[in-house]
């Protein structure tokens, strides 16, 4: 039942950025076309590459939600990561053209025109990208998706963009010629930076990196705390899109029975459970003399 309900979840989230984004593009497409704004540009431009990756992001998460089968019995998850490195280099992509968009404007300073209509589609981009964050924030609060997580990242720097265009295009009508370049030089930077946070993130889950220290001192904590456990070693995490895999080893004594044992081991892997949902465990029983020995 939870699992389908992150399904939903994540589905809706990757279909209302789809939607946003086509929204976005529209609307700035129009703005730009009547004013000229070199920082609208940048949005415009932004805004398509939104869209593309939020197109993989859609795409990546069907694919990720798949169950396991008998060729990835770990499941789809990393889809999730590989989409997050296709919206790191369509972010990337976009910084590099926006910064040499707003040189040439440095260079060439020009008047704009309807300032009042790209005012007006900022403050539309922002009111949209604020309930898109809002949504995706549930989301990855609820599943954890890499994915999502990813797209949130790139979404919340379309805030920081879309703001500092609604500077400049303020500041650009009160006189301020070169603050349109200038933001969309700034802008582009900042963009940048974000595709490197979602590079880092999606290769730590294709490395499969770690989960952070104090969630695997935490488990090991709530393993050792099951009646008849004498000890926990070689406790190992990994994640693949929502889930988490747990692999620990158990020391028991060692005249303990086999059924008591599996017993014993899924005492444990409930513990862990009910602490971390997303999270599957695989207990190892090994006799405590031979531990010790």
């Amino acid at each position: 039942m939870q699992d389908q309900q992150h399904a939903r979840l994540m589905r809706l989230a990757t279909r209302a950025a789809l939607a946003v984004a086509l929204t976005l593009v529209l609307a700035k497409a129009i703005a730009w076309w009547l004013s000229g704004s070199v920082s609208l540009l940048a949005g415009l431009t932004d805004s398509l590459l939104d869209s593309a990756a939020s197109l993989i992001n859609l795409v990546a998460v069907h694919f990720a939600l798949r169950p396991a089968d008998e060729d990835h019995r770990y499941g789809h998850g990393k889809a999730e990561a590989l989409a997050g490195l296709a919206q790191a280099l369509f972010i990337g992509i976009s910084a590099i053209v926006i910064a040499l968009q707003g040189l040439e404007r440095l260079r060439s300073p020009q008047a704009l025109d309807a300032e009042g209509a790209g005012i007006a589609v900022m403050l539309l981009s922002l009111a949209l990208t604020v309930a898109l964050l809002s949504l995706q924030r549930k989301v990855v609060r609820e599943t954890g998706s890499t994915a999502i997580h990813a797209d949130s990242l790139h979404y919340r720097s379309d805030i920081l963009l879309n703001s500092s265009i609604l500077v400049a295009l303020l500041l650009t009508h009160f006189g301020w010629q070169q603050m349109d370049a200038l933001f969309a030089l700034g802008i582009a930077l900042y963009i940048f930076w974000s595709a490197i946070s979602i590079v880092r993130g999606a290769v730590a889950v294709l490395m499969d990196e770690e989960l952070p220290s104090e969630t695997s001192q935490h488990m090991q904590q709530v393993a050792s705390a099951v009646p008849g456990v004498l000890g926990v070693h070689d406790l190992r995490t990994r994640i693949s899109g929502t889930r988490w895999f747990v692999q620990l080893h158990l020391e028991l004594p060692g005249q303990m029975s086999l059924s008591e044992a599996h017993a014993h081991c899924e005492a444990v892997e409930q513990a862990i459970h009910q602490h971390y949902p997303r999270a599957e465990v695989l207990v190892h029983a090994d006799p405590q003399e031979v531990v010790r020995h």
